[in-house]
Order: structure tokens, then C-alpha cells, then sequence
């Protein structure tokens, strides 16, 4: 079914799961090691996919911040303190869209960097892909074979097909039975604790912003140009759109959110579309505040990782194809040095190695001298 810009169907469905190889994780971490409110952070989330799915009229993924997650879950945060780093994610973010600063930080970046970005995006999902298979590495390569059998079918895609599959081995193995019953919950009313906006940016805040300005802002709006040439969504939107977001989500119980090269490719790769996928999305993740909010980290726990890791493996290998049509100049030296960073040791790093390679060979071409015809150097 079509509705104007948004299409509703099996398709966009299956492109609204394209992204949950990097959400899942996340979210459980979330709620079952910093004991957040379920329901506020998936009612939360559902409400932001909407109205950004309103306001583009495309696929935007919406996921959790990668670094600030990671360490909030790894130290153990409190819900009160991963509220806080959300609001100065968004004043961060509204701040550098007002003033204009994206603009020139985009305005900086090479292509070069942009490319090499998404390629340690593509590299970095893999990785991880492999070792969520390797848990089950006959189901995943079933998973493999099954999307790129289904991935393009309009009647049985992929995604959906894989989300079915889990649910059903699920079943099999008991795993269902403690679902609890449905109740209804409603997001909570949290706080901020602003003594806590220093602990929040000395412990990943500061390295979350060049990953959030590579990824979420500059490499997305490449990506959205890359799919759907004749739509320009600008990265000064893409850091408004951030900023205003996680300004007012954490009071009611929602997580520090972004967009992604990587969850944009991943919902292009499953059959996303329209900003259908958006809205469907969602409401989906509306439904499972509301009605299962007490269950939802066991379910997401329980589905089997190997089914995640092969979608995430196929979007990994998607983004790093971005380098098919790289031209063996120069450039290539500066995706290397982008890659290598991130790789090794972060995309921050990359993302500074990447530039300043790129301005030391600019800076040396420009220096060097050229030569007329009788092949005198002229300055």
C-alpha cells in the first residue's frame, strides 16, 4: 500500500529490521546492566523514528550512540547519569548545527575520508558479524543463503523471514515460555543529574562527537546522496534533528540517539525505501514499550546472535564496497590511513589520520614546484 511519499508494505517491513544488528545489543545493555525503563527507551525511540520519518520522507536510521553506549554499559551507568549524556549530546549537536559549524567541518572532510569512513564502518560491522555467527555457524550461513535468496523478494524478504525464523527457534528451545504477559506502561518522567555533564564527556562524550559527526552526520548525508540522488538532506538538518532530539527524549526515559551510515545501509540493503520504514518501525517499537516493556530484554537476549550477525555481515560488506569506484590516486592513501585508524583503533583516530594525510599531500602538491617546457621549475 502506497500513502503519498510512504509505502506500507512487506518490503519497507523488512528494511525497518535492517538496522537491529546494531540496535539490539545496545538496547539490552541498556536495560538489563543500567536498568533503564524499557518502556520509555523503546517508546521513546518509536516516536523519534516517526517524526523523523515524517520530516524526511526517507529511511533514517535511529539508533543508539555507539561509543557513549559501550561505555555506558560497560561501567555500569546509572540511569540518571546515560539521561544526562543524552541532553549534552543535544545541546552538542543543536549547538554546532546553529552556529554553523557542521557546515564547515562537512565543508573539510574530503571525499576521500567520507569513503574511508564507511568502508571501516563496513570492516568494523563485519567483525563483529563474524563473532555474533560463530555461535551457530550452521544457522548462520543458513541466514546468509537465505538473504540473498529473499533479499529483493517482495512476497517473503529477507529480514522478515529471518525475524520469523528466530522467533521459531525460539519456540523450540523453551525460550518463549518466560514472556511475561502483556501490560500496559507508559514512559516515564526522568531526570537529569548535572553534576554529572563533565563524568558524561570525560568518559566518552568527547570521543563520542567525531564518531557522531563522521558517521551519524557527514558519512549519512553521502549515503542519502548515494541512494537517492535527487534528495539533498544536509548535514546542518542531520545535527539539528540530532540535537533537538536527544534534548527532549531523555526526560522521558529515552537513550543518547544518532543516525548511521551503517543502519541507513542496512535498511537500503533489506528494501527500505520511503520513510514508511520509519513509521513502521516506530510503531512497532511503540507496541513493544507499551505492551511488553517487562519482557523485552529477555526476548532480545533470547534471539539467537547468529541470525543478527549474518545480516549485519551482508550490510558490513555492502558499505565496503564503497571503495569499487575509488580511483588509484592518492586518495587511496588517505582511505587507508581513514581505515587503518579506525580500525585499529577508532573511528576518531581514522577520521583525524585520514585528514591529515589527505592536507599534508595537498599541502605538498601545492609547494611543489612546476615545470615549463624546457623543464625549468617555475615558482
Amino acid at each position: 500500500m502506497r500513502l503519498g511519499p510512504y509505502e506500507f508494505s512487506l518490503r519497507e517491513l523488512a528494511g525497518s529490521m535492517g538496522d537491529f544488528g546494531t540496535l539490539l545489543p545496545l538496547a539490552i545493555g541498556y536495560v538489563a546492566v543500567c536498568k533503564m525503563n524499557p518502556a520509555g527507551l523503546l517508546i521513546m525511540m518509536g516516536l523519534a523514528n516517526i517524526v523523523t520519518g515524517l520530516i524526511y520522507r526517507l529511511p533514517m536510521p535511529i539508533e543508539p550512540m555507539k561509543v557513549l553506549a559501550v561505555v555506558a554499559i560497560a561501567q555500569a551507568w546509572s540511569p540518571e547519569k546515560v539521561y544526562t549524556s543524552a541532553l549534552v549530546m543535544g545541546v552538542v549537536w543543536v549547538v554546532m548545527a546553529a552556529t554553523g559549524a557542521m557546515k564547515y567541518v562537512a565543508r573539510g572532510t574530503p571525499e576521500s575520508v567520507v569513503r574511508g569512513i564507511q568502508i571501516s564502518l563496513g570492516v568494523l560491522l563485519a567483525i563483529e558479524a563474524i563473532k555474533m555467527v560463530s555461535s551457530w555457524w550452521l544457522l548462520g550461513l543458513a541466514a546468509v543463503i537465505i538473504i540473498l535468496v529473499l533479499r529483493e523478494n517482495r512476497y517473503a524478504p529477507a529480514a522478515v523471514v529471518l525475524i520469523l525464523l528466530g522467533i521459531v527457534i525460539m519456540a523450540v528451545r523453551g525460550q518463549l515460555v518466560d514472556v511475561g504477559g502483556v501490560s500496559i506502561s507508559l514512559p516515564p518522567l526522568t531526570m537529569v543529574d548535572l553534576r554529572e555533564i563533565w563524568p558524561v564527556l570525560r568518559d566518552g562524550g568527547l570521543a563520542q562527537i567525531p564518531l557522531t559527526a563522521t558517521n551519524a552526520v557527514i558519512a549519512t548525508s553521502a549515503l542519502i546522496s548515494q541512494y537517492w540522488p535527487d534528495r539533498r538532506v544536509t548535514e546542518r538538518h542531520l545535527s539539528l534533528n540530532m540535537g533537538v532530539a536527544n534534548v527532549i527524549l531523555p526526560f522521558f526515559g529515552g537513550m543518547p540517539l544518532c543516525h548511521g551510515a551503517g543502519g541507513l545501509a542496512g535498511q537500503y540493503y533489506f528494501g527500505a525505501r520511503t520513510g514508511g520504514t520509519n513509521l513502521i518501525e516506530g510503531a512497532i517499537e511503540i507496541v513493544l514499550g507499551v505492551f511488553l516493556a517487562g519482557s523485552i530484554a529477555g526476548i532480545f537476549a533470547a534471539f539467537p546472535t547468529a541470525i543478527v550477525g549474518a545480516m549485519m555481515l551482508l550490510v558490513g560488506l555492502q558499505l565496503a564496497k564503497s571503495a569499487r569506484d575509488l580511483r588509484w590516486n592518492r586518495s587511496v592513501l588517505t582511505v587507508a590511513a581513514t581505515v587503518a585508524g579506525s580500525v585499529a583503533v577508532n573511528m576518531a583516530v581514522g577520521f583525524a589520520a585520514g585528514l591529515a594525510l589527505h592536507y599534508l599531500i595537498v599541502g605538498r602538491s601545492r609547494a611543489a614546484p612546476t615545470r615549463d617546457a624546457t623543464g625549468r621549475s617555475c615558482h
